[in-house]
């Protein structure tokens, strides 16, 4: 029986992406532009509601342009941001397992282009197409070691250091995506919630980052400089 060769996992260390080798010329995009039944494609405008905790997750979604934010609330009514995910991510993947309902909220954190890909729909897709399985699965993995080494981060870093790792990650530092000179607007309270500390701690490593020349501002955002590395780095 002749085998196919599967391509190698390439991962690379705090990415949210991972890509088979040899498959970086997959286009996604082309994919589920050809793929109709139970597929959907909707715009959303900034802060828009995509799911709600607790609601039934029978869709797995793809970000075709923007970006996403996850959040969970408490049973005491505490809210945690757990992830902002940038274009080219999947999320709601939960339901393809066992989940009956959402373990978290989605909202659009810019004008976004999200599309909605029906539980049994994904499914067939992933029997179907043997390359956008390896994506997906790339996708599960990549997202499953960035959980390990934030919780790692969490134990044993500073809430400076979480800080400084989380914009070198919202920049794409270090990642297989060209990495961004500046950052969309996010406000210090989501930032803190991010990395578990408060506003005004989140507000003086800002303005200290700012001093030593790690970052600067301008109309469209906040500027992440290489030299932000030396934070983390730092001991």
């Amino acid at each position: 029986m002749q085998h196919t060769a599967q391509p190698r996992l390439k991962i690379v260390s705090g990415s949210d992406s991972a890509l088979p080798v040899g498959a970086s010329d997959f286009d996604m995009q082309s994919l589920l532009d050809r793929f109709l039944p139970g597929k959907s494609r909707r715009n959303y405008l900034a802060s828009e509601s995509i799911y709600s905790q607790g609601d039934a997750g029978n869709a797995v979604f793809y970000i075709q342009s923007g970006s996403v934010e996850l959040a969970v609330v408490s049973s005491a009514g505490k809210q945690a941001v757990i992830a902002h995910l940038p274009a080219g991510s999947f999320f709601g993947e939960a339901c393809m397992v066992t989940s009956q309902h959402r373990d978290c909220s989605a909202s659009a954190l810019e004008p976004s282009i999200v599309v909605c890909i029906e539980k049994a729909a994904m499914k067939a897709l992933l029997d179907r197409e043997p390359e956008f399985a390896y994506q997906f699965r790339a996708h599960l993995l990549a997202r499953s070691i960035r959980m390990q080494a934030d919780l790692v981060d969490h134990l044993f870093n500073s809430s400076e250091k979480r800080l400084a790792r989380l914009l070198m990650l919202m920049a794409n530092f270090g990642q297989e995506s060209k990495h961004l000179s500046t950052i969309a607007k996010i406000s210090q309270e989501t930032l803190a919630d991010m990395i578990g500390t408060t506003r005004s701690r989140v507000s003086f490593f800002l303005n200290r980052f700012r001093s030593l020349g790690y970052i600067d501002y301008n109309s469209d955002g906040m500027i992440i400089k290489s030299t932000l590395v030396n934070i983390v780095l730092h001991d």
